[in-house]
């Protein structure tokens, strides 16, 4: 089976990409076209002359139209997903997430693409109404990435309401591992301990994440790809476990055997009415439909995670907040 995944050069796309080339599955690798001709995280894959690497731009309608001539499926996962850059320019998630996924689901409607994954957030429940969230819980737009990823679903569904596109919605709760950037919360504390920092500067403590290694999440989209049983509805991925970021930080502190402070930086807190307080995943629907099961704990996760951070500390600035 040719499957293209979207967003193949970045954090959960890169581990996807070589989790389908493992399982045997024929990858067409879409990333985002620059003049260096850099494929992120693909470049020192070791998977890289094992598939097709095509460079476009999501928004664009004619690359992405071009690139999913011929396949049979699609996972797609290219989005901007920084929240707080989400609050300085609005316009550039609606033309990424909303556009980007039309091109998607319109591309794929008209080449006729057997099965097209689309990924969702649990961002886009924002506080938790009830728990453990499942996927009745209602969409609620606590950020503008929120909203553009709700309106994002909502395409992809009518869709398959409309003209029976053959669509799934994946619903990753927060992932982490290797090759994620600083500007999620787990690098950002592993990296400034890491450089010797133990008075850390980080946003509200509060919040509850359910937290899933990145590994199982590939696992997740690829089971969801395979099943009969998920037409055209959202199916969450997640741990069905909660933890504070507080005491995230504390157990992170812990395996790496460093006594720490913390110091709110206010640069790093959200807004108040954007925060989203509680998440915490219903994971049923994953697990009576799917193969699915997570191979890491937390703490087999972060330690693996912490490893890479160690090896990697030059491509992070740990005295800088990124946005």
């Amino acid at each position: 089976m040719k499957i293209l995944i979207t967003g193949a050069a970045g954090f959960i796309g890169s581990h996807l990409v070589e989790k389908c080339v493992e399982l045997g599955y024929d990858i067409k690798a879409f990333t985002h076209y620059n003049s260096k001709n850099s494929w992120g995280w693909l470049d020192n894959s070791p998977i890289i002359n094992d598939i097709e690497v095509i460079s476009g731009d999501i928004r664009d309608y004619d690359s992405v139209f071009n690139a999913m001539k011929g396949v049979d499926g699609v996972l797609h996962l290219a989005a901007l997903i920084g929240i707080p850059y989400s609050y300085v320019s609005p316009l550039a998630y609606i033309r990424t997430n909303v556009e980007g996924t039309y091109n998607i689901v319109q591309a794929g409607r008209e080449l006729e693409v057997e099965n097209i994954v689309v990924t969702s957030t649990s961002e886009t429940y924002g506080t938790a109404q009830f728990v453990p969230i499942s996927e009745q819980h209602p969409a609620v737009g606590q950020s503008p990435y929120s909203a553009t990823k709700i309106s994002a679903d909502e395409i992809a569904l009518s869709y398959y309401r409309s003209f029976n596109t053959p669509i799934k919605i994946v619903r990753p709760f927060n992932t982490y591992g290797p090759r994620q950037s600083a500007r999620a919360i787990i690098p950002t504390i592993i990296s400034q301990i890491a450089n010797g920092i133990t008075n850390l500067k980080l946003g509200n403590l509060t919040p509850t994440r359910d937290l899933t290694f990145v590994k199982d999440t590939a696992k997740g989209f690829i089971e969801i790809f395979k099943s009969d049983n998920l037409w055209g509805e959202p199916t969450n991925i997640g741990m069905n476990d909660e933890i504070s970021i507080g005491d995230l930080v504390y157990k992170i502190a812990e395996l790496m055997g460093v006594e720490i402070t913390i110091n709110t930086d206010q640069e790093r807190v959200r807004p108040g009415k954007s925060e989203v307080e509680r998440l915490f995943c219903d994971n049923n629907k994953i697990l009576t439909n799917t193969n699915w099961k997570p191979d890491y704990t937390l703490e087999t996760g972060l330690l693996e995670t912490i490893d890479w951070v160690k090896e990697n500390i030059n491509i992070f600035k740990p005295t800088v907040y990124n946005v």
